[in-house]
């Protein structure tokens, strides 16, 4: 794939997001929000419960073997021999045995897929009465540039009992990085689910995917991070070259290579969306649920979101108002933050990204959406024997704060409403962030694209920096193919494009200038 390559720009768009234009198997399955139905056969395995509860114990990879039939709106679909395992740190801790849990289709059977994925997620929204966090977080995400797993609902059962409804998130592998960046030969890193005391500016944390330089050895890292692809090879230098980076340049050093060394808008707005929607249990507080991986074309870093269910205030954070957060909120030993808000330019960039997020974090724009999903998911909510909360807490939650025990350290604790969440915030994010061009620029002549609204269905509207001109606009899709468009009156017709993300460049003096343009 040809990638275009663009320095120093504001709204610099990841070049793995490009990929979304294309299609791919999954597609047919997420494409349209649906409750699946999973029924697990462990044959006349009538210890497979003890069995998963020990594999997950042991920690030593093992899975269980079974057969697995889905029907979802495409059809049904069996898979024999497939591996399932117990997953989760805190949602673990889920009352009875409605846990976590994924299925590798590909473990025993090399060329079995479902929808041509290898792994799927099913997770058990673990303190979450909605059932709707990480859904709407993660589709807000995709649909603003941010790379984030698809998600639909499942009823599960195993040999035949009814075990619940879930949560079904598209897995981060590599299927998932052929599928969004279009190449998997590069390094893949996750967080590791480190759970002692130092996030959020806590202290104490002994091995945090902090982003900190801890010297040479690849052993100072080996407990903060995993590795998920090459492992044979199993060389970390990429990582550490990068830490060292992020760490030990010089501030004007940093801004001339940030560029090139990661997706660096890609970056920016989704620490931007983190903060936005209080999803602190992420890098910018807990340090924790997010992937790194290092594209082996473009050799550059892009940043993938994981694990949302505490998304719209929802984890307890020492000390933080997620109602209240500052947009430029640090955490202690959070070194990339640190080093975004201490450049005044980094600093502009990633405000000008919180910004352009911002435009859509309203209730007009997302009560519709919630609305939607409560009429796709409420019969089933209604129908889980397991769920954490009641049906009425269901309810409530969807659009008021409810107050619950269980759930999180410290006995009770307030889950914000989703609509009240969007309404307070944005209100506090009035008074805290000022959008205007002079205000965010904070005096940085800094020229900047943009494109609304996002994503767009017929037209989108173009706002041009000074010295820009339309007619220099050009449209590149996910194969790094320009496509025609035809400026007119501040914008252009993208009724004939396929659904994906594009980038459109625009020139000016001080070089060019790009924002991403998602079409739905």
């Amino acid at each position: 794939m040809t990638i275009l390559r663009s320095l120093c720009t504001v709204l610099a768009v990841s070049g793995a997001l490009l990929a979304a234009a294309q299609l791919a198997p999954s597609d047919s399955l997420f494409n349209t929000d649906q409750v699946v139905q999973v029924d697990l056969d462990f044959g006349d395995n009538n210890a497979f419960w003890s069995t998963l509860v020990q594999y997950y114990e042991n920690d030593l990879g093992e899975t269980l073997l079974g057969d697995v039939t889905i029907t979802d709106q495409t059809g049904t679909w069996t898979y024999y021999n497939v591996a399932v395992d117990l997953k989760g740190n805190s949602s673990y801790s889920h009352p009875g045995n409605k846990k976590s849990f994924k299925i590798d289709f590909n473990d025993d059977i090399a060329s079995q897929k479902y929808h041509g994925m290898a792994k799927v997620h099913f997770n058990n929204c673990w303190s979450d009465p909605t059932f709707l966090r990480e859904k709407i977080f993660f589709d807000y995400c995709k649909d603003h540039g941010v790379l984030a797993p698809r998600v639909l609902y499942a009823n599960v059962t195993m040999n035949g009992t009814f075990w619940g409804f879930y949560n079904l998130v598209e897995a981060v592998d590599k299927e998932f990085l052929d599928r969004w960046i279009d190449d998997d030969n590069g390094n893949l890193f996750k967080a590791a689910d480190n759970f002692g005391m130092g996030g959020g500016g806590g202290g104490g944390g002994s091995a945090e995917a902090d982003l900190a330089y801890y010297g040479s050895a690849q052993s100072s890292y080996t407990s903060r991070y995993e590795l998920k692809t090459n492992e044979t090879a199993n060389d970390w230098s990429d990582l550490i070259q990068l830490l060292d980076a992020l760490n030990n340049t010089t501030d004007a050093e940093l801004i001339e290579q940030i560029p090139t060394r990661m997706a660096w808008d890609g970056v920016l707005r989704s620490l931007a969306m983190d903060n936005l929607f209080g999803n602190l249990d992420t890098y910018i507080n807990s340090a924790r649920n997010y992937y790194l991986y290092h594209d082996s074309t473009t050799f550059l870093w892009n940043w993938i979101k994981w694990d949302a269910n505490m998304a719209f205030g929802a984890y307890p954070a020492q000390g933080q108002n997620a109602l209240t957060l500052s947009p430029t909120y640090v955490a202690n030993n959070r070194p990339l933050m640190e080093r975004i808000m201490g450049i005044p330019t980094l600093r502009t960039q990633y405000l000008n990204a919180y910004c352009a997020l911002k435009e859509d974090f309203t209730n007009a724009y997302l009560d519709g959406r919630i609305d939607a999903l409560v009429e796709l998911i409420a019969p089933h909510v209604a129908a889980d024997p397991n769920k954490q909360y009641t049906l009425a807490q269901f309810n409530s939650n969807i659009t008021s704060d409810i107050t619950v025990t269980g759930g999180g350290p410290g006995g009770s604790q307030t889950l914000r409403g989703l609509k009240s969440f969007i309404t307070t915030r944005g209100n506090n994010l009035s008074g805290l962030l000022d959008c205007t061009a002079a205000s965010v620029a904070e005096g940085v002549d800094q020229p900047v694209l943009r494109v609304y609204p996002v994503p767009a269905v017929d037209r989108v509207e173009v706002q041009l920096p000074a010295g820009a001109n339309m007619a220099d606009l050009r449209l590149v899709d996910g194969m790094g193919r320009e496509v025609l468009i035809e400026p007119n009156a501040g914008g252009f017709s993208v009724e004939h494009l396929a659904p994906g993300i594009y980038r459109l460049t625009g020139l000016t003096a001080a070089g060019p200038v790009t924002a991403n343009l998602v079409k739905r």
